[in-house]
């Protein structure tokens, strides 16, 4: 698991590899991720937009921009936990994706949290030795 809290925000991320999904000697390797956001603060704010900066084994970069998260704009009320479970395929056995969320208070106030870096990993990436 993966966490960063930001302005009392906590993001856990848990990546998962999908073998059934998955097709290796085609080079097409796909995870599920879940993602938790908890809101420890006094605020009520509301998730806008997204942004994903997803990094292959090789270097190549792809970068997603988007309203919401599956479909939704969710309100975390304080105290309140909101999870959604998401994917994400790459041509290479291993990855990274790192990113932020828009989020916005009741009273209008813009500001990005940050989503925590993590790996992709396969069972067919390639070790190498430190």
């Amino acid at each position: 698991m993966y966490t960063k809290t930001t302005r009392q925000i906590k993001i856990t991320v848990s990546p998962a590899y999908l073998a059934d999904q998955s097709n290796p000697p085609e080079r097409h390797y796909v995870w599920a991720y879940t993602i938790q956001l908890e809101n420890y603060g006094k605020e009520t704010v509301q998730l806008l937009n997204r942004y994903w900066h997803i990094t292959d084994a090789n270097g190549g970069v792809q970068e997603v921009r988007g309203a919401g998260v599956v479909g939704e704009q969710p309100v975390l009320t304080p105290g309140n936990i909101y999870q959604y479970t998401s994917g994400a395929a790459l041509k290479t056995a291993s990855g990274i994706m790192a990113g932020n969320y828009e989020m916005t208070t009741s009273e209008g106030e813009r500001f990005l949290i940050e989503i925590p870096a993590f790996s992709l990993d396969s069972p067919d990436q390639v070790r190498r030795p430190n």
